[in-house]
Protein backbone atom coordinates (compact mmCIF):
# COMPACT_ATOMS: atom_id res chain seq x y z
CA UNK A 1 0.00 0.00 0.00
CA UNK A 2 1.43 3.33 -1.09
CA UNK A 3 0.00 5.36 1.81
CA UNK A 4 1.38 3.02 4.43
CA UNK A 5 4.85 3.09 2.87
CA UNK A 6 4.84 6.89 3.38
CA UNK A 7 3.67 6.57 7.00
CA UNK A 8 0.00 7.37 6.45
CA UNK A 9 -2.82 5.72 8.41
CA UNK A 10 -6.31 5.21 7.04
CA UNK A 11 -9.44 5.18 9.18
CA UNK A 12 -13.14 4.72 8.59
CA UNK A 13 -15.26 2.87 6.07
CA UNK A 14 -18.36 3.58 4.07
CA UNK A 15 -21.21 1.91 5.97
CA UNK A 16 -22.32 -1.20 4.09
CA UNK A 17 -25.96 -0.03 3.87
CA UNK A 18 -25.02 3.17 2.03
CA UNK A 19 -24.75 2.74 -1.74
CA UNK A 20 -24.89 6.41 -2.68
CA UNK A 21 -23.42 9.44 -0.94
CA UNK A 22 -21.72 12.78 -1.29
CA UNK A 23 -18.31 12.63 0.34
CA UNK A 24 -17.04 16.06 1.23
CA UNK A 25 -13.25 16.14 1.28
CA UNK A 26 -11.42 18.71 3.37
CA UNK A 27 -9.06 20.31 3.93
CA UNK A 28 -8.21 20.84 0.27
CA UNK A 29 -5.15 23.05 -0.15
CA UNK A 30 -2.84 21.04 -2.42
CA UNK A 31 -2.77 18.98 -5.60
CA UNK A 32 -1.38 16.13 -3.49
CA UNK A 33 -4.78 15.88 -1.73
CA UNK A 34 -6.10 14.14 -4.85
CA UNK A 35 -3.35 11.54 -4.82
CA UNK A 36 -3.71 10.79 -1.11
CA UNK A 37 -7.49 10.48 -1.55
CA UNK A 38 -7.17 8.34 -4.65
CA UNK A 39 -4.81 5.91 -2.91
CA UNK A 40 -7.16 5.80 0.08
CA UNK A 41 -10.07 4.89 -2.21
CA UNK A 42 -8.02 2.03 -3.62
CA UNK A 43 -7.29 0.71 -0.13
CA UNK A 44 -10.99 0.95 0.75
CA UNK A 45 -11.85 -0.85 -2.49
CA UNK A 46 -14.35 1.85 -3.43
CA UNK A 47 -14.62 3.69 -6.73
CA UNK A 48 -15.09 7.36 -6.04
CA UNK A 49 -16.29 9.86 -8.61
CA UNK A 50 -15.15 13.45 -8.67
CA UNK A 51 -16.12 16.55 -10.60
CA UNK A 52 -13.66 18.14 -12.96
CA UNK A 53 -14.09 20.90 -15.50
CA UNK A 54 -15.32 19.53 -18.82
CA UNK A 55 -12.40 21.10 -20.69
CA UNK A 56 -10.01 18.64 -18.99
CA UNK A 57 -11.68 15.80 -20.91
CA UNK A 58 -10.72 17.39 -24.24
CA UNK A 59 -7.08 16.50 -23.66
CA UNK A 60 -5.18 13.33 -24.61
CA UNK A 61 -5.67 12.10 -21.03
CA UNK A 62 -9.42 12.71 -20.94
CA UNK A 63 -10.13 8.98 -21.18
CA UNK A 64 -7.96 8.40 -18.09
CA UNK A 65 -9.84 11.02 -16.08
CA UNK A 66 -13.12 9.31 -16.92
CA UNK A 67 -11.73 5.87 -16.07
CA UNK A 68 -10.50 7.18 -12.70
CA UNK A 69 -14.01 8.41 -11.85
CA UNK A 70 -13.99 11.91 -13.29
CA UNK A 71 -17.34 13.48 -14.12
CA UNK A 72 -17.13 16.37 -16.61
CA UNK A 73 -19.03 19.47 -15.46
CA UNK A 74 -19.61 22.94 -16.83
CA UNK A 75 -18.42 25.21 -14.04
CA UNK A 76 -20.04 28.21 -15.72
CA UNK A 77 -23.52 26.75 -15.21
CA UNK A 78 -23.89 25.61 -11.57
CA UNK A 79 -27.65 24.95 -11.80
CA UNK A 80 -27.11 22.61 -14.74
CA UNK A 81 -24.29 20.91 -12.81
CA UNK A 82 -26.58 20.26 -9.83
CA UNK A 83 -29.23 18.75 -12.12
CA UNK A 84 -26.60 16.69 -13.98
CA UNK A 85 -25.26 15.22 -10.73
CA UNK A 86 -28.70 14.59 -9.23
CA UNK A 87 -29.68 12.74 -12.42
CA UNK A 88 -26.45 10.73 -12.26
CA UNK A 89 -27.23 9.71 -8.67
CA UNK A 90 -30.77 8.71 -9.62
CA UNK A 91 -29.68 6.44 -12.46
CA UNK A 92 -26.78 4.85 -10.53
CA UNK A 93 -27.16 1.84 -8.26
CA UNK A 94 -23.96 2.71 -6.44
CA UNK A 95 -22.20 6.06 -6.47
CA UNK A 96 -19.90 7.98 -4.17
CA UNK A 97 -19.18 11.52 -5.34
CA UNK A 98 -16.27 13.36 -3.71
CA UNK A 99 -16.66 17.13 -3.55
CA UNK A 100 -14.21 19.64 -2.10
CA UNK A 101 -16.55 22.30 -0.68
CA UNK A 102 -13.79 24.87 -0.44
CA UNK A 103 -13.90 24.86 -4.24
CA UNK A 104 -10.24 25.82 -4.55
CA UNK A 105 -6.85 25.00 -3.11
CA UNK A 106 -6.34 28.67 -2.25
CA UNK A 107 -7.82 30.45 0.76
CA UNK A 108 -11.50 31.19 0.38
CA UNK A 109 -13.78 33.20 2.65
CA UNK A 110 -16.41 30.47 2.83
CA UNK A 111 -17.29 27.01 1.61
CA UNK A 112 -19.49 26.51 -1.43
CA UNK A 113 -22.90 25.06 -0.66
CA UNK A 114 -23.33 22.90 -3.80
CA UNK A 115 -22.49 19.64 -2.00
CA UNK A 116 -25.43 20.24 0.34
CA UNK A 117 -27.81 21.21 -2.45
CA UNK A 118 -26.89 18.10 -4.47
CA UNK A 119 -27.22 15.78 -1.46
CA UNK A 120 -30.65 17.16 -0.62
CA UNK A 121 -31.93 17.06 -4.20
CA UNK A 122 -30.60 13.53 -4.79
CA UNK A 123 -31.77 12.27 -1.39
CA UNK A 124 -28.32 10.97 -0.45
CA UNK A 125 -26.36 11.34 2.79
CA UNK A 126 -23.16 13.29 3.28
CA UNK A 127 -20.03 11.52 4.51
CA UNK A 128 -17.02 13.48 5.71
CA UNK A 129 -13.64 12.57 4.26
CA UNK A 130 -10.47 14.13 5.51
CA UNK A 131 -6.73 14.39 5.00
CA UNK A 132 -4.69 15.43 8.04
CA UNK A 133 -1.11 16.13 6.98
CA UNK A 134 0.20 16.86 10.49
CA UNK A 135 -0.79 13.41 11.78
CA UNK A 136 -0.55 11.63 8.39
CA UNK A 137 -4.09 10.33 8.70
CA UNK A 138 -6.87 10.22 6.16
CA UNK A 139 -10.22 8.56 5.86
CA UNK A 140 -13.89 8.96 6.65
CA UNK A 141 -15.74 10.04 9.76
CA UNK A 142 -18.17 7.66 11.43
CA UNK A 143 -20.90 10.29 11.12
CA UNK A 144 -23.47 9.91 8.36
CA UNK A 145 -25.17 13.25 7.86
CA UNK A 146 -28.64 13.23 6.35
CA UNK A 147 -29.29 16.85 5.31
CA UNK A 148 -32.23 18.22 7.26
CA UNK A 149 -32.63 21.35 5.14
CA UNK A 150 -31.26 23.58 7.89
CA UNK A 151 -27.81 24.23 6.49
CA UNK A 152 -26.56 26.25 9.46
CA UNK A 153 -27.38 23.42 11.90
CA UNK A 154 -25.90 20.73 9.66
CA UNK A 155 -22.78 22.83 9.06
CA UNK A 156 -22.14 22.92 12.83
CA UNK A 157 -21.75 19.12 12.69
CA UNK A 158 -19.43 19.41 9.69
CA UNK A 159 -17.36 22.17 11.29
CA UNK A 160 -16.99 20.20 14.54
CA UNK A 161 -15.61 17.23 12.58
CA UNK A 162 -13.08 19.24 10.56
CA UNK A 163 -11.87 21.37 13.46
CA UNK A 164 -8.37 20.15 14.24
CA UNK A 165 -7.76 18.56 10.83
CA UNK A 166 -4.52 19.90 9.43
CA UNK A 167 -4.16 20.99 5.82
CA UNK A 168 -0.91 20.71 3.91
CA UNK A 169 -1.02 24.50 3.70
CA UNK A 170 -2.92 25.53 6.87
CA UNK A 171 -3.05 29.20 5.88
CA UNK A 172 -5.35 28.19 2.98
CA UNK A 173 -7.90 26.26 5.08
CA UNK A 174 -10.99 28.06 6.35
CA UNK A 175 -14.00 26.51 8.08
CA UNK A 176 -16.47 29.30 7.42
CA UNK A 177 -19.87 28.13 6.21
CA UNK A 178 -21.32 29.14 2.90
CA UNK A 179 -23.84 31.91 2.93
CA UNK A 180 -27.44 30.69 2.63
Amino acid sequence: MVLKSYGWKLSGQIPTHINKAIIIQAPHTSYSDFYVGWHASNVLGVKFHFMIKKEAFNTPLGWLLKRCGGVPVDRKNPKRTVKQLVDLFKKSKKMYLVITPEGTRKYTNNWKKGFYTIAQAAGVPILMGYIDYKHKRCGLSDTVLYPQGIYEADFKIIKAFYTGKNAKYPENFNLTQAHP
